[in-house]
């Protein structure tokens, strides 16, 4: 997902799958597409392992993964930077009745739901009028 909360690529996989085992097949196509990314930031699950595959593509790639994790010691909540776009995101795609639970069968299903849902949202943003000044 970009800064404004728009979905560059969507990976559904199997609930067996840890989420920071899957993000290296949300990453691989995603590099590849966007040549120009060069920040990916991260919930502190995805410190270790997808961090140092991510190091180990410097050299051909500008990415770098920037792990944003609460502060040591917080013990209220407290808005993380970049999170709360991702958090955002997900409040919108859980206004639509199909994603709002599990109703497909395969996950193929699922991803083109969340495609077909950003894309009513970037539809209806693009049709809004300016505000009049």
């Amino acid at each position: 997902m970009d800064t404004l909360g728009l979905i560059l690529a969507v990976v559904v996989h199997p609930a067996d799958v840890q989420d920071r085992d899957g993000a290296r097949l949300l990453l691989e196509p995603l590099r590849h597409r966007f040549g120009r990314l060069q920040l990916i930031v991260a919930d502190a699950i995805y410190n270790g392992g997808i961090a140092e595959w991510v190091a180990s593509l410097r050299p051909r790639n500008k990415l770098r993964l920037k792990v944003v994790a609460k502060r040591p010691g917080a013990e209220r909540f407290e808005v993380l930077p970049f999170r709360w776009r991702v958090e955002r995101t997900f409040a919108w795609l859980g206004r639509w009745r199909r994603l709002s639970k599990d109703y497909e069968e395969t996950c193929s299903r699922s991803e083109a739901f969340v495609k077909l849902a950003m894309i009513h949202l970037m539809a209806r943003r693009l049709a809004r009028k300016p505000p009049r000044r």
